[in-house]
């Protein structure tokens, strides 16, 4: 699945060692967005543009990502690897800043998709923000939601802050009854929860 345009913005990701969304990963973001045909999605990390060129063919033909990153340089080629894709350059928001800033100006309930790929120690922030933007019906989706623990496990192991994190956003997608979620072993986990009426 893999064509020419992907292939490059997957090349890029490694190069610029910021790492892309693996093919089983893009291809589920795809599903997701297909099944609810998601009009307007959110996308928080742009990186090379792989996980934004597998969520544009998923959406709705006249869908609008905007996708937020720091890099300026990720962004630019995203750009180019949205274009090259076949998409036009009304297809895709890019808004250059922090998350955390950025996401707050955005519309409340104006989002069918929310999709984070950045900063896993403000995950709990971003589902706060990923609740406020969804509309009922819409789903948020954090990649890397199983992390691997850089030490053996063991009695006296002290999760990192990323982990922890991690592991607080599950809790909490578990615990809210407005939320309907589902882990999918897919890449580094893939936890995505259905934002209820």
């Amino acid at each position: 699945m893999e064509d020419g345009p992907l292939a490059d913005a997957y090349d890029a990701g490694v190069r610029s060692a910021t790492a892309p969304v693996d093919a089983a990963t893009g291809a589920a973001l795809r599903f997701l967005a297909a099944a609810i045909s998601a009009r307007a999605v959110v996308e928080v990390g742009t990186g090379c543009g792989t996980s934004g060129i597998w969520l544009l063919r998923g959406m709705a033909p006249d869908g609008i990502l905007t996708t937020v990153d720091t890099r300026a340089e990720f962004q630019e080629y995203a750009r180019s690897a949205f274009s090259r894709a076949g998409f036009g350059a009304g297809r895709a928001r890019l808004i250059r800043g922090s998350a955390l800033e950025m996401l707050p100006r955005l519309t409340d309930g104006g989002y069918d998709m929310v999709f984070v790929d950045a900063d896993p120690e403000s995950a709990p922030r971003y589902l706060a923000e990923a609740r406020r933007l969804l509309r009922p019906g819409g789903v948020v989706v954090f990649n890397d939601a199983t992390p691997v623990p850089t030490e053996p496990d063991g009695p006296l192991r002290v999760p990192d802050p990323a982990e922890t994190a991690v592991r607080e956003v599950i809790q909490q997608v578990r615990e809210d009854e407005s939320l309907i979620p589902l882990l999918l072993p897919i890449g580094q986990g893939l936890l995505a929860a259905i934002r209820g009426a």
